[in-house]
């Protein structure tokens, strides 16, 4: 009797648990720098990352005026809006390369791969990380270059930072996530659209103080802090808060999608759950919190600035700022000192007081202009330097010397406005160009105002000629008359055409309208 044997079939071979879960994590990671160089070779993304890049640098180009001395507390918030762009081109490639499968109908081949859908779609998340990681280095370059001016004003937040990179990194993720609840390719469209109007209504609220505007991934500048600087701690912006805020919020989309594809694991619920709790940290962190403190604190440096200032001395003047803006004073002193040595008189040793100035009394989010100090012999200068500010500072100078006060200087005639004018410019490297800068309009010539620190000087069309003749004019000569007849040009009583006589400059003709 024949019997077949047949051989035992050895059991196929299995790899132990690290060796098999390591293969795992090298199969993911090789999968989502594979969906990384694809979106990187996505028209939408290379073309948004290449103008980010070029704004990033066009803007750092610029090291001439008020660029040269950058707020930093206000350079930090402005890095927030350039990513925005990468941000909306990601959203929609990365949700584009989640539907690739479904879109080319390849979904069902991948039941025969060894790799689950939901670490898939982990790639799929972790192919945005390196767009972060660009935007970071992007962020840091440009705030590095800003702080690294000589006249770099202030100091920044790690908190306010960190929120371009997260913005980027939360968008992509979004992408991913919407592929798994709504796999249509209009989903990114619908989104972008309903997320701008929770945003404008969010905005709208927060103009009206309500905490919900925080919770936009960016906050605008206009809800908390306009275009005008104001000492940081005044700002009120919890932004460590909202960065943790943020952060937690890419981690609870990223388990989201995660959950959505089937990764049910331990890990995952927990990551979800700590990414539940960062995020609620960060909404209740940034939830309204002392406000009457922070309000008192605006109106004691809207209203009694000397109570938070520190003060320095400088040949006879003394120069009040707020500690951020303390390395300024030198530049201030310089323009006080070159404007002094043109007076004539007693003015040439008035020893001034100049001190900076905020107005909060409408709100953060309102530009509003200061008035004019009744103070003898005190300069109002702002929390901007630079570029055209230096000739207006020039101006606020002039007008204490010639009428005493600022608030006496804000309706002159006759000498005066024309004496004010010289003083400012008579030292001035480029005097016709800087006259052209401080006057609202531009011009040279006709009638015009004149702008300062605080209100700015009115000049008639006989004023201004007088002014542009002084400057056709040997400097010294000019120069010498001022300190000779500095009584008569600084007496409301003297006239422009005698002012001009003075000076040694021909009259204009024709009446003159003024009114003090």
């Amino acid at each position: 009797m024949n019997s077949t044997i047949t051989p035992l079939r050895e059991p196929a071979p299995t790899l132990p648990g690290p060796e098999r879960s390591a293969r795992r994590t090298g199969a993911v990671l090789a999968l989502a720098r594979f969906e990384t160089r694809e979106l990187l070779l996505q028209i939408p993304v290379l073309v948004f990352t290449v103008l980010y890049v070029g704004l990033v640098v066009m803007g750092l180009m610029r090291q001439e005026g008020m660029d040269a001395y950058p707020i930093l507390h206000m350079v930090d918030r402005e890095t927030q809006t350039a990513p925005l762009l990468l941000a909306l081109a990601l959203l929609i490639c990365t949700n584009a390369a989640a539907l690739r499968s479904r879109k080319h109908g390849t979904v069902q081949q991948f039941d025969v791969l060894a790799m689950d859908p939901w670490r898939r779609t982990l790639a799929h998340l972790l192919s945005v990380v390196p767009f972060a990681v660009l935007t970071a280095a992007v962020v840091a370059a440009e705030f590095t270059w800003e702080a690294l001016k000589p006249g770099a004003i202030g100091h920044g937040s790690l908190g306010e930072l960190a929120v371009g990179p997260l913005t980027v990194l939360l968008s992509g993720i979004t992408g991913v996530l919407l592929a798994r609840l709504v796999p249509t390719s209009f989903a990114p469209l619908m989104f972008v659209v309903a997320t701008y109007v929770l945003i404008m209504i969010a905005s709208a609220a927060g103009a009206g103080g309500a905490w919900v505007s925080r919770l936009a991934p960016v906050i605008g500048s206009d809800i908390e802090g306009g275009d005008d600087p104001v000492p940081s701690d005044l700002l009120g912006r919890p932004a460590a808060w909202h960065a943790l805020y943020v952060a937690g919020l890419c981690a609870l989309v990223s388990c989201g999608a995660l959950l959505l594809a089937g990764g049910r694991t331990r890990a995952v619920r927990t990551a979800t759950a700590l990414a539940l709790a960062a995020t609620t940290a960060g909404v209740i962190g940034q939830l309204p919190r002392d406000t009457a403190s922070l309000e008192a604190a605006r109106k004691t440096a809207s209203t009694t600035p000397q109570k938070v200032q520190s003060c320095t001395t400088y040949a006879g003047s003394t120069y009040c700022a707020f500690p951020e803006w303390s390395g300024v004073r030198d530049d201030w002193a310089r323009v006080v000192d070159r404007v002094r040595s043109a007076a004539g008189g007693a003015a040439a040793e008035t020893r001034l007081t100049v001190r900076q100035r905020v107005d909060l009394s409408g709100g953060m989010e309102v530009d509003t202009s200061l008035t004019p100090s009744t103070v003898p012999d005190q300069v109002t200068v702002g929390t901007r330097w630079g570029g055209n500010r230096v000739p207006e500072f020039a101006v606020g100078v002039a007008s204490v010397l010639v009428a005493g006060s600022e608030d006496a200087a804000q309706s002159l005639c006759g000498a005066r406005p024309v004496t004010i004018m010289w003083l400012v410019l008579g030292t001035d490297p480029t005097p016709l160009s800087t006259f052209g800068n401080v006057r609202l309009d531009d011009s040279t010539s006709g009638s015009g105002i004149v702008l300062a620190p605080t209100n700015g000087l009115s000049l008639t069309e006989h004023q201004t000629a007088v002014v542009r003749e002084l400057l056709t004019r040997p400097r010294a000569e000019v120069s010498a008359r001022v300190k000779t007849h500095w009584t008569e040009l600084t007496s409301p009583k003297t006239s422009t055409a005698e002012a001009a006589e003075l000076l040694g400059v021909a009259a204009p003709k024709g009446a003159e309208s003024c009114e003090e």
